[in-house]
């Protein structure tokens, strides 16, 4: 059995935090996306998540070096990264730890009921696992999330 993906979420970018309003120009006027109003206050870590199609966002962070939520060495969330919904992030654990992937976790910083996972691919990208409906990052379920809160990283 594997982790079963219900959908792609976000894709994370990381970026000099003074520079995040000139990635926001950038995304808004000339790709057209516009900002998630939404988008909470993260301590340390200004920036924009975009609205793109198919209901996906891009997660413009603002950060240097590593930032407050990082748990260890290359274990950052500001880091590049995608980010992918599952059903029941728990469950996704167990699998993953059946699998004897290595993976860590962290709770939000703005709410602890999400829970988001993060591993290595074979290639050293960063892959982000969070539960399908504890994000802001679909546009079309935002109204019937608005009691979750939205992850840091994605």
């Amino acid at each position: 059995m594997a982790v079963k993906v219900l959908e792609l979420h976000h894709h994370g970018i990381r970026v000099n935090p003074e520079e995040t309003d000139k990635s926001l120009a950038f995304y808004r006027d000339v790709l057209g996306l516009a900002p998630d109003a939404g988008r909470p206050n993260i301590p340390g870590i200004p920036g924009y998540w975009m609205d793109c199609g198919n209901d996906t966002q891009i997660h413009i962070m603002g950060c240097e070096g590593t930032s407050r939520y990082a748990k260890g060495p290359k274990q950052d969330p500001t880091t590049l990264h995608v980010a992918l919904a599952v059903a029941d992030v728990q469950e996704a654990k167990r699998e993953l730890d059946r699998m004897g992937v290595k993976y860590w976790s962290i709770q939000s910083v703005v709410g602890p009921q999400l829970e988001q996972i993060f591993m290595d691919d074979p290639h050293g990208n960063l892959i982000e696992l969070h539960e399908a409906g504890t994000c802001r990052c679909k546009k079309t379920t935002r109204k019937s999330a608005a009691d979750a809160k939205p992850s840091m990283a994605g």
